[in-house]
């Protein structure tokens, strides 16, 4: 099955998901001059109601690199722009779990 595809399937099945709404998302772009299949993404994703975590956006350059998951991780700025993203996007999480249980004691 293609890449394009499986993320269609995915798009599809999630549109009609009432859990997806709201979820906290964060996009991970492996080649700087993806702009637009990015961009695209993100309109869909904003009009699929996802909470875009902004400062957990990644763009990373292994375009042509020919890095597999150990060589990434061998890659001390690539593991560590990783990281610092996933801490954010975790932070996020936490955060907006807070105030959707600070919002659900008033109701």
């Amino acid at each position: 099955m293609s890449y394009k595809l499986l993320k269609n399937n995915a798009l599809d099945w999630l549109v009609s998901s009432t859990e997806f709404p709201g979820k906290p998302v964060a996009l991970i772009n492996t080649n700087p001059r993806a702009t637009i299949a990015l961009s695209s993404l993100r309109e869909i994703l904003v009009i699929m109601s996802a909470q875009i975590i902004e400062p957990a956006n990644l763009t990373l350059n292994l375009a042509g690199t020919g890095l597999d998951a150990a060589g990434i991780v061998a890659d001390d700025e690539l593991s560590r722009s990783i990281s610092e993203a996933l801490s954010l996007f975790a932070a996020a999480i936490v955060e907006i779990n807070l105030k959707r249980e600070r919002n659900t004691r008033f109701l």
